[in-house]
């Protein structure tokens, strides 16, 4: 297909320049972040081929093409080569047969998989994310681990990462928002400066997704409103029956201090002692043995049994295995990432993350632009008082305005549960009400004409000559 950017080549950054004549389309798969991708055939392989169409994706191209010339890893979908010349500017990369992560966790009807595949494919994107934060001389930052972005290829044994037209260089100073509200940290939407810390927290999200095989926030509700519930320390429902050492890692991950967050270099070497426990994943997938539809409930896939019983979902051969789970803090490595209280336990385990500091102060850049208070003359003592009044009136109205998008929903889904009959005398009512008003605004301006006519004929008699 052709792109409209032909008389703009795009500059590559050691990338083979394909000749798109090689390449033969075979169907559309789906969209990136950028473009079209399909399926193609290019010397005797099959290549998925994302395609730039406008001029808004240029930058996100340029930058897919940088980062992953820079890359190779058995986690990261391989680049072959770029288009860009003539009609076509696409890059043409490995194809992955098993599609996105996302399919498989939420499409109906639902490929069956185990608790050793989910912990495998965490793994294997914990590695291929410490590898982007590890490289030299600049290391990479993702910005958008989610799902979408995850693809599996092997039968379904091998995750590789893809998407990178959101990655920046470490060194680059981050303030603009990127990544999708459901798996972004909170640093990042309220647009203050952040680190790799945030792919870890997009992981720790990913990690609860694949063990629950739920969407994370899928209550309802918009973007903004999810941000708005992160940034106030809501994270997904814990998992019942979740082995305490992996809710432990996850709740750590997505920790509302970054700091507080483990590496991703320490969350490989958890998942790794941790996958131990869970043979199995060599396993291929069979995409046409899919849970029955009548058999799902709300209820996630890996809690319907209580984890002391043999057939849990946790997949554990030996019902002794979840008792030696309990004590993996316990062995080599894992003592530095569970700090005991003096009762033994560990601190927080389980629990909510904390509220977020005075950081309410960034609050202000989450609102639309033209609200956003202007930036204060630095020799108006004035001036500054009004841009701090302005700031920490942001709070209020973000609160305000997520009350009044809860209501207007509620508002809707009690609509919908209201009878035809209802709804028909309501609307009489509404029409009725604005009849009503238009009337009596009708009378009044009837009225003042009528007053005015008669003092106009008064004035004109009061006027006539005497005889």
């Amino acid at each position: 297909m052709a792109s409209n950017l032909q008389n703009s080549p795009v500059q590559q950054h050691f990338v083979e320049e394909i000749d798109y004549s090689e390449i033969e389309e075979i169907a559309i798969v789906g969209k990136g972040a950028f473009g079209v991708v399909w399926k193609g055939l290019w010397r005797n392989k099959f290549v998925a081929v994302k395609h730039i169409n406008s001029e808004s994706e240029r930058r996100e191209f340029a930058i897919e093409v940088r980062q992953l010339s820079r890359v190779c890893h058995p986690n990261i979908v391989r680049l072959y080569g770029a288009c860009t010349k003539r009609n076509h500017v696409c890059l043409v990369m490995e194809y992955a047969e098993g599609g996105s992560l996302y399919n498989v966790l939420h499409n109906r009807p639902k490929p069956k998989y185990t608790a050793a595949h989910a912990m495998s494919w965490a793994r294997q994107c914990a590695e291929g994310v410490a590898y982007l934060h590890a490289m030299k001389p600049k290391p990479l930052i993702h910005r958008d681990l989610k799902p979408p972005n995850l693809l599996l290829v092997g039968s379904g044994q091998r995750l590789k990462i893809c998407d990178f037209g959101t990655a920046v260089d470490k060194a680059t100073y981050m303030s603009n928002n990127k990544g999708s509200a459901a798996w972004m940290a909170p640093e990042v939407f309220v647009g203050s400066s952040y680190t790799e810390k945030c792919d870890v927290f997009s992981w720790g999200i990913i990690l609860w997704e694949l063990l629950s095989r739920r969407k994370p926030f899928d209550e309802g509700g918009s973007a903004f409103q999810i941000m708005w519930a992160v940034h106030k320390g809501t994270r997904p429902k814990l998992i019942e029956g979740c082995p305490p050492p992996i809710e432990r890692l996850m709740t750590q991950c997505w920790h509302m201090v970054p700091s507080k967050r483990p590496s991703m270099a320490e969350v490989v070497e958890m998942m790794t002692s941790l996958c131990e426990f869970f043979p199995g994943a060599d396993k291929a997938i069979d995409y046409n043995d899919c849970e029955l539809d009548e058999a799902e409930s709300d209820d996630d896939i890996y809690a319907r049994s209580p984890p002391s019983e043999p057939e849990n979902a946790w997949e554990l051969q030996d019902p002794n295995i979840y008792e030696e789970l309990l004590g993996v803090r316990n062995t080599a490595g894992f003592d530095k990432f569970y700090p005991l209280d003096s009762s033994g336990s560990t601190q927080g385990s389980g629990a909510p993350p904390p509220e977020p500091d005075p950081a309410l102060d960034s609050m202000h850049l989450m609102l639309d632009p033209h609200l956003r208070p202007i930036s204060p003359d630095p020799t108006s003592e004035e001036s500054k008082r009004i841009y701090e009044e302005h700031k920490q009136m942001a709070p209020e109205y973000l609160r305000v305005q997520t009350e009044l998008a809860y209501k207007s929903k509620q508002k809707s889904e009690l609509e919908a549960q209201m009878d035809e009959e209802e709804l028909r005398q309501k609307r009489e009512i509404i029409q009725l009400e604005n009849e009503k008003e238009s009337l009596i605004k009708l009378y009044c301006s009837l009225k003042k004409q009528i007053a005015r006519v008669e003092n106009d004929r008064w004035l004109l008699t009061d006027d006539l000559p005497h005889e």
